[in-house]
């Protein structure tokens, strides 16, 4: 009930709509309860004395009790459909705003697809609980109450059947929740991986039909079809056992009732409108205790959905600002002292160990290595999208957990490995780097990045229309315009980690040429090309995790094995068949 009660907080916004949803189904159910006392006396009062004025009079108000019982449905439905929905748009932008807060390492924690089920699915099933839910959650104990109290007051005897039935009931009702409450769980985690195999063949279905794959990612799909089917059907075909159970019990009282009731009538101790009123108030207990149980699979199901949001709202981010943060980064000067990491706690091995290196600012820095030689890692500890495990990285002469992260973040630049553009105009993915550029700021960028060669050839130029992803842009143009976006920030350090990668040699050369006149700018290259580095103050060569070597590119020629062979190897040069010196 915990996850429960962290949930319906959300519903704070929409209190007098639900408040007056209650109310308006109390008032319903009243208006219910009152029609058999009025059919009781038409019965045994007004039929046997042939009282016209009477048998008008009690009809009349049964029709009235009967009109506002259905106008106090449909205001009922209108609040709780303003209550729901709010609540459901609540819960969705809390979650969105909480992943937004997320760190890499909060965001590692979570696949993208199961993100993508809490914040949709979960919500949905939420949602719907309460807006199917509430209604019954409220008339059918009240209407159960009413119905038990009011059947007492008409005959005691009669009403002790439903002493020996509500245990049998809730015997039954409490096996069917704990055998469904797992298959719940196990459901869920089946939408997510149905989720997780849609998003992942959906976003790499040109590689899909490129190699000719669509029937083996069919086959992928139909396993996690199949489980979700298979983990559905064996939740329901428990929770389905509720009705029938039910039904059983409560028909089974029915009979039993008109065997003794008749009797009592046989016997003059009960009138026959006394009978036909208790039997309207069988039916009304018997409809409450059903929906009473549908209340509590949905529960049940909740309590599943409800627990995989709360996840995501009380996951604590592993980054924030300190107390009393720096707002301003002095200069661009790095610097690693110590530095180890590791993806997580229990990880065998660190991705980066002991490493020390000192950065002066307006620097450039070339860093190369093999495949898994965490370069991208060792860059991405200094704007803190990760935090070191140990040591301590400084920008501008200061610990980076020192700094507010918004204006950490603002200062270093970086352009990362996968382009990422976002569906609108190219003004607007430019925007992103400075909101108030203006369109000479905006040409200036793209100038420096080399993008203005395909943008001054699109009619529309800056507000020519991207597709999602920038579907409709090849990759090196993709990398253009991310570095433009990446230059409008002005930053005090920039980072390009690996995002020359797709653009021809010859333009690659002419971004390097705008990047150096930065002269108070830090540049940080990552590059697999030897010729993207050749060029920088100095080079940083990582191998494992550790740097192996440090110097320019004449030094590392001459002295470092590892650069010559990566050198002679990309330049066909110098040695015969690329040996090294």
């Amino acid at each position: 009930m915990r996850d429960l009660k962290a949930i319906v907080s959300y519903l704070k916004p929409y209190r007098r709509d639900l408040s007056l949803a209650v109310l308006l189904i109390f008032l319903e159910c009243v208006c219910e309860m009152v029609i058999p006392l009025l059919m009781t006396d038409i019965v045994d009062v007004g039929v046997p004395a042939h009282d016209i004025p009477f048998l008008l009079r009690q009809g009349g108000l049964m029709a009235a009790c009967a009109l506002l019982a259905l106008v106090s449905g449909l205001l009922y439905a209108r609040f709780a459909a303003r209550a729901t929905c709010g609540f459901g748009a609540e819960l969705r932008l809390a979650e969105y705003r909480k992943t937004q807060q997320y760190s890499f390492t909060n965001l590692d924690r979570f696949q993208s697809a199961s993100l993508v089920t809490r914040m949709t699915t979960d919500v949905t099933v939420l949602q719907n609980a309460l807006n199917s839910g509430l209604r019954p959650m409220v008339r059918g104990p009240l209407m159960l109450v009413m119905g038990v109290v009011l059947a007492f007051v008409l005959n005691r005897e009669l009403a002790l059947v439903f002493v020996f039935t509500a245990p049998i009931l809730g015997v039954v009702l409490a096996l069917i929740v704990h055998k469904v409450g797992p298959l719940y769980h196990r459901q869920q985690r089946a939408v997510d991986q149905v989720n997780g195999q849609i998003q992942e063949s959906l976003t790499a279905i040109r590689a899909i039909k490129a190699f000719v794959r669509g029937e083996f990612e069919a086959e992928q799909f139909e396993k996690v079809n199949a489980e979700l089917m298979d983990a559905s059907r064996n939740t329901f075909r428990f929770a389905v056992l509720n009705l029938p159970a039910f039904q059983t019990v409560m028909y089974t009282a029915v009979v039993l009732i008109m065997w003794y009731g008749g009797e009592f009538i046989l016997s003059g101790g009960m009138l026959v409108g006394e009978l036909t009123g208790f039997l309207s108030y069988v039916l009304q207990v018997m409809n409450s205790l059903m929906m009473i149980s549908g209340v509590f699979l949905m529960l049940t199901r909740s309590l599943a959905s409800a627990r995989r949001i709360r996840e995501v709202l009380e996951e604590v981010p592993t980054q924030s600002s300190p107390a009393h943060p720096l707002k301003k980064v002095p200069d661009g000067s790095i610097d690693f002292d110590g530095v180890s990491f590791r993806y997580s706690a229990g990880a065998e091995k660190a991705a980066l160990l002991d490493v020390e290196l000192h950065i002066k600012a307006g620097e450039t820095v070339g860093i190369i290595g093999g495949t898994g030689s965490a370069k991208s890692t060792l860059v991405q500890l200094i704007p803190r999208l990760y935090d070191a495990s140990a040591g301590t990285v400084r920008v501008g002469g200061n610990d980076v957990r020192r700094y507010d992260l918004a204006a950490l973040r603002d200062a270093v630049g970086i352009v990362l490995q996968k382009n990422v553009l976002f569906s609108g105009t190219v003004r607007e993915n430019l925007l992103w780097g400075n909101a108030a550029a203006d369109d000479a700021a905006l040409w200036d960028a793209c100038r420096k990045a080399c993008a203005d060669e395909f943008l001054s050839q699109n009619p529309d130029g800056l507000d020519a229309q991207l597709g999602q992803g920038g579907v409709n842009l090849s990759g090196g143009q993709k990398q253009r315009l991310c570095i433009a976006r990446t230059l409008l920030k002005q930053p005090k350090v920039l980072i390009f980690d690996d995002s020359t990668s797709a653009v021809d040699t010859a333009t690659e050369t002419r971004i390097r040429a705008s990047l150096a006149a930065l002269r108070s700018v830090t540049k940080l290259i990552i590059a697999q090309r030897v010729t993207s580095v050749m060029e920088a103050d100095k080079i940083v060569i990582l191998d494992d995790g550790k740097i192996h070597a440090v110097g320019t590119h004449q030094e590392l020629l001459a002295e470092d094995p590892i650069y010559q062979e990566i050198y002679y190897s990309q330049m066909k040069g110098g040695e015969p068949d690329g040996q090294s010196l």
